[in-house]
């Protein structure tokens, strides 16, 4: 049993958020080792050991670190499928990664799901980070993502066979036994399925379903039998519905849930990441990247159309997951991880200590670490977040990194340096010429405009 003697650190005095959803109180958390031994009412009085290091947290909200359920860590900010999937190498692709998850750990997230990740790099950066050789948030990681011939979200940049960047295609029963059991072989955490995907003419909302049930039950069942979970990328109700029939057991999205999906959902329990960051920055800012409206209505349409399904699936028990997407342009490593949380609350009205909830206590399942991460409780391993600023009335207060005073990894205090700049390596972006395609009209148009000048103007 640890005794005073034991604690190495001691925060004190904070306005402590136990990330299971109840009000913050006034407390000391101690700390030996890698574990949490003691939340207790703050005592000023009490004396600790001459080596016991002390933060003073008065002021200030001691909580948690952020967990992200759903964050592609070695796709590095892409604008584009074409650029993911034909301008990545792996081994270089797999030393930026390691360079971007000490962005996350900057922005206080002390733990992350990557389930699918280009090449194999998932599984060697997690092994990397556990054995002390890179500096990063605890990480779960799938291998490559299973999909259809149909090509998931990128259509026929995929091939009909074999693997693109972070993709397999399995075709038939042994196909798809063949590749869960290669990727547990590998040592994955997850196995990622892309239940949906979009296809050139299809009139439904989302996406379309690519996977028949039995299928995915196939998948889940040969997953479970070697005790590795599966998880589901899923847009559209039939999917959503399939896909928790099946057995899943986290579903990445579950949006145009209809009456019979969210049944199927709330009978199985299975614990949902909306994944609305995306949609919402390019809903929001979208005109700042160039997106045009109807590609920013589009996103938002499906906030707007999923929201209260989700939120009825909460009511009645369905874990939410907060997940971010970081990975792609839209959503930049160590820029955007508070941002699920105040989705939550703005369009999935949960209260801010609820949407706190779902980015720890919750969020621990995607790491495989429930009951030992994601809540500052007796027992817990330390990771916790130093705040200036009232979380529990505001989540957005963990966007501002400058309010970021402490961040604490089973027990250690990370060292919070600003990211160097950088370049890209060479090839690693899609150049391109220009938005728009040069037509003689337009340079007419332009000199007309100009006043007849010879020269185009700039």
């Amino acid at each position: 049993m640890a005794t005073d003697d034991n604690i190495h650190l001691v925060v004190r005095g904070g306005s402590v958020l136990d990330g299971c959803g109840n009000p913050p109180r006034h407390a000391d958390v101690l700390i030996a080792d890698d574990r949490i031994i003691e939340v207790c009412p703050h005592d000023p009085a009490r004396q600790f050991a001459a080596h016991t290091r002390q933060i003073d947290a008065t002021g200030l909200t001691v909580m948690p670190g952020l967990i992200d359920a759903h964050c592609h860590i070695s796709f590095d900010e892409p604008n584009s499928n074409d650029e993911l999937f034909f301008h990545r190498r792996e081994g270089l692709a797999a030393i930026i990664a390691a360079a971007n998850v000490q962005k996350l750990l900057a922005a206080g997230v002390t733990g992350f799901l990557d389930a699918d990740s280009l090449y194999d790099t998932g599984v060697d950066l997690r092994d990397a980070i556990e054995a002390g050789i890179v500096p990063g948030p605890r990480m779960s990681t799938g291998g490559n993502a299973l999909l259809t011939s149909v090509g998931g979200t990128a259509g026929r940049l995929i091939p009909d066979a074999g693997r693109r960047g972070y993709g397999k295609v399995v075709n038939g029963r042994d196909e798809i036994v063949q590749e869960v059991r290669r990727q547990i072989k590998m040592g994955v955490d997850w196995i990622k399925v892309h239940v949906t995907g979009l296809t050139p003419r299809q009139r439904i909302k989302g996406e379309v379903q690519v996977w028949s049930y039995a299928e995915l039950k196939l998948v889940v069942d040969t997953a479970h039998d070697l005790g590795i979970p599966v998880v589901g990328h899923c847009r559209g109700a039939a999917s959503t519905r399939d896909a928790a029939r099946a057995g899943f057991d986290l579903l990445l999205h579950a949006t145009y849930m209809d009456e019979a999906a969210l049944d199927s959902v709330i009978e199985a329990r299975v614990p949902i990441v909306p994944t609305f960051t995306f949609q919402a920055n390019l809903a929001d800012y979208g005109a700042l990247t160039g997106a045009s409206p109807e590609i920013r209505a589009l996103f938002q349409q499906e906030i707007a159309a999923s929201a209260q399904m989700l939120r009825r699936a909460y009511d009645a028990g369905v874990p939410l997951l907060c997940g971010t997407e970081s990975g792609f342009s839209l959503t930049p490593y160590g820029e955007w991880h508070y941002r699920e949380l105040e989705v939550f609350v703005r369009d999935i009205g949960l209260t801010p200590l609820q949407a706190i909830a779902c980015a720890t206590s919750a969020n621990a399942l995607a790491l495989g670490l429930a009951g030992e991460v994601g809540a500052l409780q007796k027992g817990y391993l330390a990771d916790l977040l130093i705040v200036r600023g009232e979380v529990a009335r505001d989540v957005t207060v963990l966007g501002d990194r400058e309010r970021i005073q402490h961040v604490i990894l089973g027990g250690k205090a990370v060292v919070l340096t600003p990211a160097p700049p950088r370049r890209d390596p060479p090839g690693w972006r899609v150049s391109h010429y220009g938005r728009q395609i040069l037509r003689r009209d337009m340079v007419l148009g332009a000199r007309a405009a100009a006043g007849g000048n010879s020269e185009v103007p700039p």
